[in-house]
């Protein structure tokens, strides 16, 4: 029987995800964005990064700031911010972060770089309308 362990590892997995959740809030709280970033990023948490996109833009200059943690990421991170504001343009109140971080890969991103990126043909296509 395998019930037991396969609970076990449930309620790990859980632990786990709320010890993320409770280093998300520190991390903000602490203004420590680019891990924030990172964090939200691997939780798979549109929202959350655009909170901390949002919590950046707020602070004395907040564009020099966003510019210098979206430049520190990895690449499968930058992949996932694009996907993410890809929908967060299509809505009016969260635009002007969606543009913000799309200006800040579009200047300093090599356009061969861009292509590389997964999911850019139809980022584009997607964010074409609304830019």
């Amino acid at each position: 029987d395998v019930t037991e362990i396969e609970e076990k590892e449930a309620q790990a997995k859980q632990e786990e995800q709320i010890m993320k959740e409770q280093e998300l809030s520190n991390l903000l709280h602490e203004k420590r964005y680019l891990k924030a970033l990172g964090l939200a990023i691997s939780l798979d948490r549109p929202h959350t990064v655009l909170t901390v996109v949002k919590a950046i833009l707020k602070e004395p200059e907040g564009r020099r700031h966003l510019e210098e943690n979206i430049v520190r990421l990895r690449k499968d991170q930058k992949e996932a911010v694009l996907a993410f504001l890809v929908t967060w343009n299509t809505n009016s109140r969260n635009c002007h972060e969606a543009q913000a971080v799309m200006e800040t890969l579009l200047k300093h991103e090599a356009p061969d770089s861009l292509l590389q990126f997964s999911g850019i043909k139809s980022a584009v296509e997607s964010l074409l309308p609304y830019t």
